[in-house]
């Protein structure tokens, strides 16, 4: 059935706003991804209103960081002290907000609705219900399947959470996948209907995210340095322990390494890493590697882009990704990757063509793979080049594309559903 174009789209991003600092407290590759989209959508005609929680009472009612996009800051419960944990409490107050500015438009205002995770996702069905117009929910990370590969020490998504997500995935009218993995676990963790999955690849930056000249002297490293990159959040489920206790192991086999050895980790602590913001430097300390590890506070993208052209090699060590920004962003700047073959990590990283994948996450083995990438200059050569090629292969101009035929086939279902 030919429906008429979409014109504007309400997002939903309740809990962590695309305007956050990516790298600390519950900003990552899902903040990326939301404004990225956005503009990309915009770039096509299509406006975009993002509705996210507010945190601060000097955020403004509504932000307007590129024309075309409005970023609406709702309030739902105190500006401080919640938790991820506790805003599935704030749902009906949130709900409230977002169902209110929609009424302040003539009827039809959006074309569609975005939720971007299950929060976003319980809030979505509902304004889907209430307006009349398709859910389009992307789920980011799932509780099933975090929970199936915990880290050691790091605490299980609750019931409430996955019940959550089997009620968007059960009210959304089209599922947005990262991967062709994340629809297989969608379908067969989620019951989802594969007629109602579209897997569409994030993307990258090719702009903002590529070589850096001169990127060591920029950042303050030696220019003979052996750089072992880790970024992201400091939290259980990205793993940065493995690889220090990594670098442990490259250090007993070969203490010479300790000369030129730089391990900078950039971002901040996150989700249950907020418990103990000191234990990864308690770590290093335990290992006796303190020297050699940089702990660098979250960075602009463009700061993150000299980080990554100044790195020998990305540790991407995660028990679990949807899909790995990291990975494609430092693959993007022509510096391999080693990341653990989980998740969409297995779709961003060509092992042996852009970077090596790691089965399990033991420091032996891993040290193995670092060492192999650091001191095989011609391994490392190839590698550099194919990571340049794989990261072409991610745009956000395609992430738009095949988002906006999501948007289309979700409005032709709902119809044929009404009809």
């Amino acid at each position: 059935m030919r429906v008429d174009a979409v014109r504007r789209v309400a997002m939903i991003s309740l809990h962590t706003s695309p305007l956050d600092q990516p790298g600390t407290g519950d900003a990552g590759g899902m903040n990326v991804y939301v404004l990225e989209l956005a503009r990309q959508l915009v770039a096509r005609g299509v406006e975009v209103d993002i509705f996210t929680r507010a945190t601060s009472s000097r955020l403004p009612a509504v932000a307007a960081p590129d024309d075309g996009i409005l970023v609406r800051h709702i309030h739902a419960g105190p500006f401080e002290g919640l938790a991820k944990g506790d805003l599935p409490g704030q749902l009906c107050a949130f709900a409230r907000e977002v169902l209110r500015t929609e009424a302040a438009h003539p009827l039809g205002h959006y074309d569609a609705v975005h939720s971007h995770y299950w929060l976003s996702g319980q809030v979505g069905a509902l304004a889907r219900d209430r307006w009349g117009v398709p859910l389009v929910h992307s789920m980011h990370t799932m509780a099933k399947v975090k929970n199936e590969a915990l880290a050691e020490g790091d605490t299980p998504e609750p019931a409430a959470r996955v019940i959550g997500e089997e009620q968007v995935v059960d009210a959304a009218d089209m599922l947005i996948a990262n991967t062709d993995l994340e629809a297989k676990q969608l379908i067969e963790l989620y019951d989802a209907d594969p007629g109602r999955v579209e897997v569409v690849h994030p993307g990258v930056d090719l702009g903002r995210f590529g070589p850096v000249a001169s990127a060591r002297a920029r950042v303050g490293l030696p220019a003979d340095a052996t750089v072992l990159m880790f970024a992201g959040r400091i939290q259980p489920l990205k793993a940065p322990d493995v690889l220090l206790r990594a670098v442990g192991v490259m250090l007993t086999r070969d203490p010479s390494l300790r000369q030129r050895l730089v391990v900078p980790i950039v971002g901040g602590p996150s989700g249950s890493g907020l418990d103990r913001p000191e234990s990864l430097a308690a770590l290093a300390a335990e290992l006796g590697i303190t020297d050699v590890v940089r702990f660098v506070p979250p960075v602009s993208q463009e700061e993150l882009a000299a980080w990554y052209s100044a790195a020998t090699l990305v540790a991407v060590p995660s028990y679990n990704e949807s899909f790995g920004l990291v990975a494609v962003e430092a693959q993007a700047c022509g510096t391999p990757v080693v990341a653990a073959a989980v998740g969409g990590l297995t779709t961003a990283v060509r092992h042996g063509r852009s970077g090596l994948l790691v089965d399990g996450h033991d420091p032996q083995q891993w040290a193995d793979a670092l060492t192999r990438v650091a001191f095989d200059d011609r391994l490392r050569l190839e590698l550099e080049a194919g990571a340049l090629a794989q990261a072409r292969s991610f745009t956000w101009e395609a992430t738009a594309a095949g988002t906006l035929t999501a948007y289309e086939l979700a409005r032709s279902t709902m119809q044929e559903d009404v009809a």
